[in-house]
């Protein structure tokens, strides 16, 4: 007897029992396997089954999303890794006191899974000054790919102690508000407010 095919899933964009399933599954890659935002989502539409093109929820919803997965799968291990990651930043960003640095991303935000790096903003007035910086203190350091033309460098340290992005700005950026790709502005904390996030014990 011929096998009946299965019949094919009725997709409607605008049910919230589908727009969950699909943000849960986002953040628990980003909560697992430390994967970018709009990775995780596009990956996520595909392991669902979901169409190309299917709509992709906010950054913010899916954030949310982490922050509960992490708080029921992850939470002796999530503290762990944030405070040490928090710890480390205070460490990184006083070395690099001459530049000023600001904390950024899920590390400042909370979210810093099991895989994230530190995210420091720089504002020198060349990369070039950095690079030498580090390389006049034997700290390792690769060059990442910038996220957008506003970014002269993305230099990543190598250090299993203090892993990070230094993220290089020209100076004239300081003064604009930074936005994610999803149009939300950025938090961005110096050394002194990050000590006192730590000495807080808050997420």
């Amino acid at each position: 007897m011929p096998r009946r095919s299965r019949p094919a899933r009725i997709l409607n964009p605008n049910s919230s029992a589908l727009r969950s399933e699909l943000v849960n599954a986002a953040a628990r890659l980003i909560a697992e396997d430390g994967m970018e935002y709009g990775l995780a989502k596009r990956k996520a539409v595909r392991q669902l089954g979901l169409p190309e093109g299917f709509p992709l929820p906010g950054n913010a919803e899916v954030e949310d999303a982490v922050r509960d997965y992490q708080a029921v799968y992850q939470e002796e291990e999530h503290g762990e890794r944030l405070a040490f990651l928090r710890s480390a930043s205070i460490e990184l960003m006083q070395v690099l006191a001459p530049f000023a640095p600001y904390l950024t991303g899920s590390v400042l935000e909370g979210t810093a899974g099991r895989h994230a790096r530190i995210d420091l903003l720089l504002y020198p007035d060349s990369a070039k000054e950095v690079e030498i910086f580090l390389l006049d203190r034997d700290i390792p350091f690769h060059h990442g790919k910038p996220r957008n033309d506003r970014v002269e460098a993305v230099l990543m340290i190598d250090d299993e102690e203090m892993p990070a992005n230094l993220i290089v700005l020209p100076p004239r950026e300081e003064r604009v508000v930074l936005k994610g790709r999803d149009g939300r502005s950025r938090s961005r904390a110096r050394v002194e407010a990050v000590e006192a996030l730590c000495a807080s014990g808050k997420t």
